[in-house]
């Protein structure tokens, strides 16, 4: 069951029901009972909290501890935020086994591939460990849906079959949102946009530490009139400060280039996103991964407003000071390259969607 279907509006309900499905297994054991959303009816007590979520929550304890360990029945919940769990029931006797089921690394991407690729008729250039390797961070969901969406891209082709175009289109659909080809742009707004995505693209080539490219397209997708993905060539789960300035100024890249092009006071709202990445990875190298020298190496709380009022004051004018040296690098770079931005911008307006390697082919085209 789900954490949420057990309470409703009115009291006792949620108890009630929680010793029913309790006294159910008992009837069936051996059994299983699953609870999803755990959150839902044990998030973490406080005097604000109705009355009939304190007594789903009661109840819920009384029965764990009503269990021995020969009655054949296994309780198990599942939650995506552990951290609000009452504290009593995660206890020792209780909830006390936690397994983490993190994203698939690139093995368990491969069987998952695997797995839901035997009901679709695959082309022999099908190869699920280059696309497993390309995306790093996609869930086993979303990975069953790249298939689906393969598949289903194939047919509305009339293609005999599935091959790596299909399985890259919808890789593409799903990492950078759909592409809306019927949407008018004016020239101006492809050019800026154009200029813009070389700008991201010219810092993750040059920028020591970035990401490797993946695409960069002037094709509207999802809410962005145009977007410059980077994928990591392998599983990632930290970053060096290196690799932070990195993202800094790649983010950073967008809105230089916009500048350098059309001037400072034509810099378009699109950058806003942007600078919201860039905020918020200035932000936690200061409070989270210690690579400030002025605030030291601590961790600090994630509520900013709890912070003492000069920590906060320190704290918001090294972030500034993060993102001023990052623009500085940034401008500076792309001045130096800027034969290359204007050939990669021309390029985009050209083709729309660049590849990597195409890109790296138009920089570096006499």
């Amino acid at each position: 069951m789900s954490g949420s279907e057990f309470d409703e509006l009115y009291v006792g309900v949620g108890a009630k029901r929680i010793r029913e499905l309790f006294n159910q297994a008992r009837e069936k054991a051996p059994a299983i009972i699953f609870i999803d959303e755990l959150d839902a009816i044990g998030g973490k007590r406080n005097p604000k909290d109705q009355a009939y979520a304190k007594q789903t929550l009661n109840q819920l304890l009384v029965e764990l501890d009503g269990f021995s360990q020969t009655e054949g029945i296994i309780i198990i919940g599942a939650t995506n935020f552990p951290e609000s769990l009452d504290k009593a029931l995660t206890r020792p006797g209780r909830f006390d086994k936690e397994v983490i089921v993190d994203l698939p690394d690139v093995r368990g991407r491969i069987d998952i591939l695997k797995h839901h690729m035997q009901n679709v008729e695959t082309a022999d250039d099908v190869d699920p460990s280059i696309i497993a390797r390309g995306t790093p961070g996609l869930s086993g969901a979303e990975l069953m849906n790249l298939v689906n969406q393969a598949a289903v891209h194939a047919s509305q082709l009339s293609a005999p079959a599935v091959d790596m175009s299909h399985f890259e289109w919808a890789k593409d659909k799903i990492l950078m949102g759909a592409a809306k080809t019927k949407m008018v742009i004016t020239e101006e707004s492809r050019r800026n946009t154009a200029w813009h995505e070389a700008g991201h693209a010219i810092m993750a080539m040059y920028s020591k530490g970035a990401t490797p490219l993946y695409k960069a397209t002037i094709l509207p997708r999802g809410r962005a009139l145009g977007i410059t993905f980077q994928l990591p060539e392998m599983d990632k789960v930290d970053m060096s400060k290196q690799e932070c300035f990195a993202r800094l100024d790649v983010s950073m890249g967008g809105r230089i280039a916009e500048e350098m092009l059309n001037g400072k006071e034509n810099v378009t709202s699109g950058c806003a996103s942007d600078l919201s990445n860039a905020t918020s990875v200035a932000r936690a190298m200061v409070a989270s991964y210690g690579m400030s020298d002025k605030v030291g190496p601590v961790r600090l709380s994630d509520e900013w407003e709890s912070w003492s009022p000069e920590i906060r004051n320190l704290a918001d004018q090294e972030v500034r000071d993060i993102l001023i040296d990052s623009e500085e690098r940034t401008r500076k770079l792309l001045n130096d390259k800027k034969v290359e931005l204007k050939k990669l911008a021309e390029g985009l307006l050209e083709y729309e969607t660049l590849t990597r390697e195409q890109m790296e082919d138009i920089v570096n085209s006499k």
